[in-house]
């Protein structure tokens, strides 16, 4: 059976529960979001409670400490970059190709313009055969 012959649809396979962090707030406080929840990527919100974008460990990382930024300083809005999202009506199938074209591992999952959820490479790995799961992770991985 094919992903596409599942009938699944985003909400299905996404992980709800998903706390985002304001696009004002520092980046000591969303690095300390990711550990107590024991995440590697939160949503950034606005004001409006609507998504901005996404934001990762490594982005932290690489664009913020290995620059010498502070992270009491930085904001999560300014690192804010990939608003890329799926609806939670979406197919897994339309799901699974936004995240491959656009090199994503984290896919947040949106209803009445509000996250409801995220998809992630572990979420996929549970409902994807593992032909269609190395054909997913050769295709993320891939540079352009």
């Amino acid at each position: 059976m094919s992903i596409e012959e599942t009938g699944k649809k985003a909400r299905d396979v996404m992980h709800e529960g998903v706390q985002c962090i304001g696009e004002h707030e520092s980046l000591r406080v969303a690095s300390q979001m990711m550990c107590d929840l024991g995440v590697g990527a939160l949503p950034i919100c606005g004001d409006d409670d609507r998504l901005e974008g996404m934001i990762t460990d490594r982005d932290i990382v690489v664009l913020c400490c290995a620059h010498g930024k502070d992270i009491d300083q930085t904001t999560a809005g300014e690192l804010a970059r990939g608003l890329v999202w799926v609806h939670a009506d979406a197919s897994l199938e339309e799901a699974l190709f936004k995240m491959e074209q656009h090199h994503i591992k984290r896919l947040p999952v949106m209803e009445d313009h509000h996250v409801v959820g995220i998809i992630s490479e572990a979420d996929l790995a549970k409902e994807l055969p593992d032909n269609k799961l190395a054909e997913f992770v050769h295709r993320v991985y891939a540079l352009d």
